[in-house]
């Protein structure tokens, strides 16, 4: 099958998944017990039978099952999330409110570890079984295996309670449209400023796990024999690693990279959440333990399936343009 077909198959499988995606979606809220408006209004002051039954249809909870199963098809096809029951605004405006606060946190924390775990994998693995192979592997081993929450914990109280060096994180921050631009700089210098708490924690807890599987992919193919062919050749062994090893070892981690970026859309929940950044991650445990908020929910949850059907696509091309040995199929 040549590259054309090859993209069509794939295509075909991504629109399957994202009706089966949309279909879950649906079935798994579908199938919560109660009743999600009698749950809200429970909040509010009382409320008439005639308000209640409007409220029913506005969100089109009176219709049957099949008839709410194709809205919620067509309403999720053409990204109308519908209204937020907490916050009153449609869905996708307050998605995109939170969504730039996660992009910035998780972008800034994913490339980071990603880079510094791969380089540091490079060279644990050439160093195998030395002082230095065994200190940072059990350093990677315990960040990676440790709570999160622990983890910031620890970093609040020497940083922000001991030292006084950094906040705890940035509550409100301020859109970029509102910004001058004679204040550019400040504000990009005191938001990295706010958000650098949040992001060595996300840093120290994930990097472990990226030099652990560079290391293991390094390994498996660090003595093939075109490693030392290479090598024989006088080749420097900084372009014997980067350049010949790497490269061909690199196939799982570009599934694995795809899909951090695609994670990073859901925000990291208890890292938002413990340093209160308005992010997606704390966006969705408010909408969670308030309610719950089913159209932010369904809305959040869609998003994030959508990513990372999106990114194991893309992984899927990446696959071929970087190692032309692998046959489509």
């Amino acid at each position: 099958m040549g590259l054309k077909g090859y993209i069509a198959r794939r295509l075909v499988y991504t629109v399957i998944l994202i009706w089966a995606v949309i279909t879950v979606n649906f079935i798994i809220f579908a199938l919560m017990p109660g009743n999600p408006i009698e749950a809200y209004v429970s909040k509010l002051s009382k409320m008439d039978e005639a308000k209640f039954q409007q409220m029913l249809k506005y969100y089109g909870l009176d219709k049957p099952l099949h008839e709410r199963y194709l809205l919620s098809l067509e309403h999720l096809l053409t990204f109308n999330f519908g209204i937020s029951y907490n916050y009153g605004s449609p869905v996708f405006e307050v998605i995109m409110q939170r969504l730039p606060n996660t992009l910035l946190l998780g972008g800034i924390a994913e490339v980071t570890s990603i880079i510094l775990g791969m380089l540091i994998g490079v060279i644990v693995a050439y160093k195998r079984g030395g002082a230095l192979d065994t200190g940072i592997v059990t350093a990677s081993l315990l960040t990676y295996s440790v709570p999160i929450f622990f983890l910031g914990w620890v970093l609040i109280t020497i940083f922000c309670l001991q030292l006084h060096w950094l906040p705890t994180g940035l509550e409100q921050p301020v859109a970029w449209s509102r910004v001058p631009p004679s204040s550019i700089f400040e504000y990009i210098s005191g938001r990295l400023y706010h958000i650098a708490l949040p992001a060595i924690t996300l840093i120290l807890f994930t990097v472990g796990g990226w030099i652990l599987l560079t290391r293991a992919c390094i390994l498996e193919v660090i003595s093939e024999d075109y490693v030392l062919t290479a090598r024989a050749k006088g080749l420097k062994e900084r372009t014997v690693l980067y350049k010949h090893v790497l490269k061909n070892a690199s196939l799982p981690l570009i599934t694995n990279v795809a899909l951090g970026f695609a994670y990073i859309i859901s925000g990291a929940t208890i890292t938002e959440t413990l340093f209160s950044y308005r992010g997606m991650g704390l966006l969705t445990y408010s909408a969670i333990m308030t309610g719950p908020d089913l159209p932010l929910l369904q809305a959040i949850f869609y998003i994030l399936a959508l990513c990372v059907i999106i990114a194991n696509l893309i992984a899927d091309l990446l696959y071929g343009i970087i190692d032309p040995r692998i046959k489509y199929a």
